[in-house]
């Protein structure tokens, strides 16, 4: 597709202004993700790329707007150069485009529908409103989706309420605009006062207040990075927000632009946000935590460790590939259809991918799995056959393994089961306990390898040495293979990282490894596991305050202070 031109559409177009909201993706409107879901173009600030940009349809045109006055027309156009990108799973080189209001025309005139994405709320973001007025100006139909506005959401975030049971006065101030009429008039107020500044420029907005009539000692709050886990709230007062600052040594510092929300008041006194700041004090808050698994299987457990408050990098350690001799994988799949199997047992994601793939290759689907009983080893895996359209007939009540399986799986009996014969797709590299198992039942059993397990490939440059040099907080091990392809792969972990385990088995491993096991799930569960470390974060938390010291993470630990692997 030529880089000047947006693909044609119906006839008439339509416009969404919509508000992404202060950083978390979690608080877009049900309105705002509906809209995404229906996009033909997505004209966004980069700022916000991350929190749309999932929602959208795949092969949906994204451009990266770079509010502000057009700059480079095309030549003998007078039209803008948007440069686009077809694919919406593309995450980086998204280009941006200076005019975003002549581009959004040009798609929307064009049939496209196109939503125009912007930080925060698009009624308080000035550059929206003149594309609004250009949109209503040319005739093209439009809609305004509202948002989270950084100046609520950040200090709801920060545990700062504006308001309380007396209805103090709020006011909110833009102090990259403020005029000193306007400082004056906040000054004179004695009501909380919200400022959006940034963070070279918190001094100068809390000297301006206490030039307007504000004491020095009242209190301030000041939050970088609201609603996301790289928040971080520091409290003073308008009189000691500088030093404050300069201890926490952010200032000067070369991001000292970035923008930050101020809560100016005794809504904001320290006492208060302690007992009301939900966000950064959940368990993991912060945290970066490695997740060596298969990317099919991380997804999951990478959204719980999300609800804790941590940030997990999918590391895959573990690729899967079809078995290197197919012919009994095929053989077993037509058995299914002729009879041969009273049960089928699924011990992974995988083998019930694996099944599926070959379904398909043949033209079936679940309705070949009728007469036949299903076992699920675990929840998981259970999911993965509901979403194929089987419902599993047994998974196990107790532990989430091969064994606990075992534990339910009836014996065979001759009166009431026509056919004796399980199949079992699994791994080449799958233990021998749940045969095993099925043959002192009574059962015969076809153990067919549906799939390969293979040693992934290296992540980046960058993710090995953050493993090997102490950049991240955590990593949780799900079986002993992705110890041993983890370490082969991407290196030893460093010794500040905190090393949690699903099993013994897993943690003998990883001590094998020269690593030290500080968390260990109560069952062989990843979700337990998640639960364990959250737990482990938690009490670390409270052990830090009970003494006095600082919260940190354990990647922030002063160099040098390294543990000893147990022994």
């Amino acid at each position: 597709m030529s880089p000047t031109t947006l693909p044609a559409g119906p006839e008439h177009g339509h416009v969404t202004f919509l508000g992404a909201g202060p950083g978390d993706p979690g608080l877009l409107t049900l309105r705002a993700v509906e809209a995404l879901a229906n996009a033909d173009v997505l004209v966004v600030e980069h700022e916000v790329l991350d929190v749309v940009r999932t929602h959208v349809r795949p092969g949906v045109s994204v451009v990266n707007a770079e509010p502000g006055p057009y700059v480079d027309p095309l030549p003998g156009t007078g039209a803008p150069h948007p440069t686009v990108v077809d694919s919406a799973s593309t995450t980086a080189g998204v280009p941006a485009v200076r005019d975003a209001s002549h581009l959004v025309m040009e798609a929307a005139r064009g049939g496209r529908r196109v939503v125009r994405a912007v930080s925060g709320d698009p009624g308080l973001d000035t550059y929206a409103a003149e594309e609004m007025l250009a949109c209503a100006a040319a005739g093209v139909p439009f809609e305004v989706v509202p948002g989270v506005a950084a100046a609520v959401g950040v200090p709801a975030y920060a545990g700062v309420p504006l308001r309380d049971a007396q209805g103090a006065d709020v006011r909110f101030v833009d102090a990259r605009t403020a005029s000193d009429r306007c400082w004056t008039e906040v000054g004179a107020s004695d009501g909380t006062v919200v400022v959006s500044t940034t963070l070279d420029s918190v001094a100068s907005a809390a000297g301006e207040l206490v030039s307007a009539g504000r004491k020095p000692d009242t209190p301030m709050t000041v939050t970088v990075a609201g609603t996301t886990t790289r928040q971080r709230t520091w409290s003073a007062t308008l009189g000691t927000i500088a030093q404050t600052l300069k201890q926490a040594k952010v200032l000067p510092s070369p991001d000292g632009g970035r923008p930050v929300i101020a809560v100016v008041g005794e809504r904001s006194a320290p006492a208060q946000r302690d007992q009301l700041a939900w966000f950064e004090s959940k368990p993991l808050f912060g945290w970066r935590v490695l997740v060596p698994r298969t990317k099919e299987q991380a997804a999951s457990l990478s959204d719980q460790l999300r609800s804790y408050g941590a940030v997990p990098h999918e590391v895959p350690t573990i690729a899967v590939e079809p078995p290197r001799t197919p012919q009994q994988m095929e053989r077993a799949v037509k058995g299914l259809v002729t009879g041969r199997y009273e049960w089928i047992a699924f011990t992974s994601v995988n083998a019930v991918k694996a099944v599926r793939e070959k379904f398909e290759e043949y033209g079936l689907d679940a309705r070949a799995f009728a007469g036949i009983k299903v076992a699920a080893v675990g929840e998981q895996t259970a999911k993965a056959l509901v979403a194929f359209g089987v419902k599993p007939d047994l998974v196990p009540s107790g532990e989430q393994s091969a064994a606990g399986l075992l534990e339910d799986w009836p014996p065979y009996d001759p009166v009431f089961d026509p056919i004796d014969r399980v199949f079992l797709p699994r791994a080449d590299i799958a233990t021998e306990t749940l045969v095993a198992g099925l043959i002192e039942l009574g059962w015969e059993v076809d153990d067919v390898t549906a799939y390969r397990t293979v040693r992934a490939s290296p992540p980046p440059a960058e993710t090995r040495e953050a493993i090997k040099g102490g950049g991240f907080d955590a990593v949780l091990f799900t079986s002993s293979s992705t110890v041993r392809n983890l370490v082969g792969i991407a290196g030893k972990p460093h010794n500040v990282t905190v090393i949690a385990c699903i099993g013994p088995a897993t943690a003998k491993t990883a001590e094998e490894h020269g690593l030290r096991v500080d968390v260990m799930a109560p069952e062989p569960s990843v979700h337990k596991l998640a639960e364990a470390l959250a737990d482990f974060g938690l009490k670390r938390r409270a052990a830090a305050q009970a003494a006095g010291d600082a919260v940190t993470r354990p990647s922030e630990r002063r160099p040098g202070a390294r543990r000893r692997r147990a022994t």
